[in-house]
């Protein structure tokens, strides 16, 4: 049946492996049931939907700091880019040292550091120079899409958010290998790659996550 932007299962995803086991296996699962009306095709503001992923963890009781929202936003681009062909976000994702960022997305809560964000992001006023809110999104199916990704992948520790970010031949692995052979331009991670890379966020991890637990991420130079 057709209907208006990105459709996620109505029942509940099958959670990320539960981290009891010395090994087990964590993955991006890409949903192809999907139908994109003209009207949903226009890509977001960054921060509109970062703000929109906070109230939503919010409504869940789910505390997310700046890094874990990165690749959380980054999750949610990656999986309506590949089954739609479309962006979510304006702007780029860059390949930091904890995995994707988006620069703009990640200035506009960086005041919060490594603690859970409790403010949200605003525009600016084009005539006084001032704050204003940003616009907020409301079509059904990004919001349905952003439940799902918090629903499989809000609770998960920033660690093993980074681990899955890092994962073998995806486009964060991608652009930072091509980047010690050649010259990578503000190591960005263009849609074109990660459209063709993302199935491969797939991780095997142990009992405690790679990169440890970060709080904080630096652009890679």
């Amino acid at each position: 049946m057709m209907g208006s932007g990105v459709r996620v299962p109505s029942a509940a995803p099958r959670s990320p492996c539960q981290i009891t086991q010395i090994s087990c296996m964590i993955e991006i699962e890409q949903n192809k049931n999907i139908d994109v009306e003209p009207a949903t095709m226009t890509a977001h503001d960054p921060r509109a939907i970062a703000n929109l992923m906070l109230d939503e963890a919010d409504q869940d009781g789910i505390q997310i700091t700046n890094l874990a929202l990165q690749k959380l936003l980054y999750f949610a681009h990656g999986l309506y880019l590949t089954q739609t062909k479309k962006p979510l976000v304006s702007g780029h994702f860059e390949a930091w040292q904890y995995g994707p960022v988006h620069p703009s997305a990640y200035r506009a809560f960086k005041e919060a550091g490594s603690h859970p964000i409790t403010k949200r992001a605003q525009g600016k006023d084009p005539l006084t120079g001032g704050p204003r809110p940003l616009r907020a999104i409301e079509e059904r199916a990004v919001v349905n899409l952003i439940r799902h990704v918090l629903r499989s992948y809000g609770t998960m520790s920033p660690g093993r958010l980074v681990d899955l970010s890092h994962a073998k031949g995806s486009p964060w692995d991608y652009v930072v290998d091509k980047s010690r052979t050649s010259v990578a331009f503000g190591l960005r991670i263009s849609d074109n790659v990660i459209e063709a890379r993302f199935k491969n966020h797939k991780v095997s991890v142990g009992t405690e996550p790679n990169a440890g637990e970060p709080n904080a991420d630096t652009p890679l130079t």
